[in-house]
C-alpha cells in the first residue's frame, strides 16, 4: 500500500481525533493537512503508520489549542465549537462513546481541561489507545499520563449532564419540536420546552445575534416566537440534521445559503438545552454562508 493510501484510510480517524482536541472543523482539517505533509515527507516509513500518524496530529492539535486558548479569552459572547454535521470516523464498537464526545456539552467541557489533559482524555477515553502508546504521543511518562485521564476524567464527569440514552424516543421529540418551529405552533414548542431551558447563541460578535443567552420556558418561548416570524419573513428553511451527534437544524435562506445552526439537547422527554451558532467564520464548511445582517434589515423591512 502506498503512503497516500495508507494515509488516506486513517483520514477519518485523524481528523475525528483533531476535531475532538480543537473544536473546529477548519482547524482540525488544517491539523490533518499538515500531518500528510510530515507523513509525506519523512525519509522513512514508520512501523506502524496509525501509531505516527495519530501521534502527529495530536501533537500538532496540541501546538494549535495553546494558541487558540488566547483566542478564545476575547472571544466576544459565548463560545461554541464549529458545528459538525458527519463525524468521519466510524467504530460499531465505540459508535455511543464517539456520538457523546462530540456533542456540543462535551466539547464545552474539554474547554475546561489544559490541552495535555485533553489530548489525553479523547485518546484514552474516546478512541481507547494505551497508555503506552499515549506517552510515547504527549512526551509524558505512563504514569503522568494516567494522572492526566484520572484528573480530566474527574472534571469531566462532574460538569457532564445527564441525557437521554433512548435515541429513538430523543430523536422522536426533536422531530416534533421541530416541527412545531417550521409551523409556527408556539404552544407546541412549549410543552416540549424544560422548565429551565436554556438557549444560548454564539455570533462572535461577526453576525447578528439570532439567540443570546435565555433561560427559563417564558424567556426561551418568548425568543422562539419571535425566530419564527423573523425567519419566516426572510423565507428561511429549516433543515433538521444530526449536529454533533445531537438531534439539530441547519437554517438557510431562500437561496440555500447557511444562517445558523442548532443542536439540541433533551433529557426527560423535554428539550433542556438549545446551542445557535451563528457566528459565519464556523459555518462555511457547511456551504455558503448568508449574509445575516442583510436578512435581519429584510426582515425589519418587512414589518414596515
Amino acid at each position: 500500500m502506498t503512503r497516500a493510501a495508507e494515509f488516506e484510510e486513517l483520514r477519518p480517524l485523524l481528523f475525528s481525533i483533531s476535531y475532538r482536541i480543537l473544536g473546529s472543523v477548519s482547524e482540525a482539517e488544517d491539523a490533518v493537512q499538515e500531518t500528510w505533509l510530515r507523513f509525506e515527507s519523512a525519509p522513512k516509513p514508520p512501523r506502524s503508520a496509525k501509531a505516527y500518524l495519530s501521534a502527529v496530529v495530536t501533537r500538532i492539535s496540541i501546538d494549535v489549542l495553546r494558541s487558540a486558548r488566547v483566542r478564545r479569552e476575547q472571544y466576544v459572547g459565548p463560545w461554541f465549537p464549529e458545528p459538525l454535521v458527519t463525524d468521519p470516523y466510524q467504530d460499531p464498537e465505540r459508535s455511543a462513546e464517539l456520538a457523546d464526545s462530540v456533542s456540543m456539552a462535551s466539547l464545552l467541557l474539554l474547554e475546561r481541561l489544559s490541552p495535555l489533559e485533553r489530548a489525553v482524555f479523547v485518546l484514552r477515553e474516546v478512541f481507547g489507545f494505551g497508555f503506552p502508546e499515549i506517552a510515547s504521543v504527549v512526551s509524558r511518562t505512563e504514569a503522568a499520563c494516567r494522572q492526566l485521564a484520572v484528573r480530566a476524567r474527574r472534571h469531566v464527569d462532574a460538569g457532564r449532564p445527564r441525557f437521554d440514552a433512548d435515541r429513538t424516543e430523543r430523536d422522536a421529540l426533536a422531530g416534533r419540536f421541530l416541527q412545531a418551529f417550521r409551523e409556527g405552533d408556539v404552544r407546541g414548542l412549549t410543552e416540549l420546552l424544560a422548565a429551565d431551558v436554556q438557549l444560548v447563541g454564539d455570533g462572535g460578535g461577526k453576525g447578528p445575534q439570532w439567540a443570546d443567552r435565555y433561560l427559563g420556558t417564558r424567556s426561551v418561548t418568548r425568543v422562539l416566537t419571535v425566530l419564527v416570524e423573523l425567519f419566516s419573513r426572510i423565507g428561511a428553511r429549516l433543515e433538521p440534521h444530526e449536529v454533533n451527534g445531537r438531534p439539530g437544524a441547519i437554517f438557510r435562506d431562500r437561496d440555500g445559503k447557511v444562517l445558523n445552526v442548532w443542536t439540541l439537547e433533551i433529557a426527560d422527554g423535554q428539550v433542556q438545552t438549545i446551542h445557535a451558532v451563528s457566528n459565519p467564520d464556523k459555518l462555511g464548511h457547511l456551504g455558503p454562508v448568508a449574509d445575516g445582517w442583510a436578512a435581519l434589515r429584510e426582515a425589519r423591512r418587512s414589518v414596515r
